[in-house]
């Protein structure tokens, strides 16, 4: 494995994560909550909490995660494909859950499309629990933050 470091993601990151959203195939990007305004202002909330894997200057894993005072969330976690299977989700998912609990933040959730089977499958086998028990439900103020999912995983 090649020595990756996992940092705080900050604003200049933002083009560099938007490319590997972009390479990954079955990401879902959402036209407003992704966009560099609507990021810059979540890290601006979560200075701490999301993160980057990086390859030397080359970002190969992102995550977004943030907070309400009581319980997290993780957004867009991903590993570029080459990287995949050498550890570096995890590394991300725990420095995150560091960083949560200095703040007192006792759980963490995330939503897991049905179809992404290798992302259920990694959350399974670190631990995380599907829960039966409960519907997601949402409702869509903004008509225009449109979902587009990419078709083909590429490389740079």
């Amino acid at each position: 494995m090649t020595n990756i470091e996992i940092r705080p993601m900050v604003n200049g990151d933002y083009d560099n994560v938007r490319n590997l959203w972009l390479s990954i195939r079955g990401f879902g990007i959402r036209s407003i909550d992704d966009s560099r305004e609507d990021i810059e202002r979540f890290l601006e909330r979560n200075p701490t909490t999301s993160v980057v894997a990086c390859d030397g200057d080359r970002i190969v894993g992102s995550i977004l995660c943030g907070h309400d005072g009581r319980q997290a969330s993780f957004y867009h976690v991903c590993v570029k494909k080459s990287y995949r299977r050498q550890g570096i989700a995890t590394q991300m998912v725990i420095y995150c859950m560091n960083e949560l609990k200095k703040m007192k933040i006792n759980k963490i959730a995330l939503i897991a499309f049905t179809k992404n089977d290798a992302g259920n499958a990694f959350w399974k086998q670190i631990g995380w629990t599907c829960r039966p028990d409960c519907n997601y439900y949402e409702f869509i103020l903004n008509e225009a933050n449109i979902t587009r999912f990419i078709e083909s995983e590429t490389e740079e």
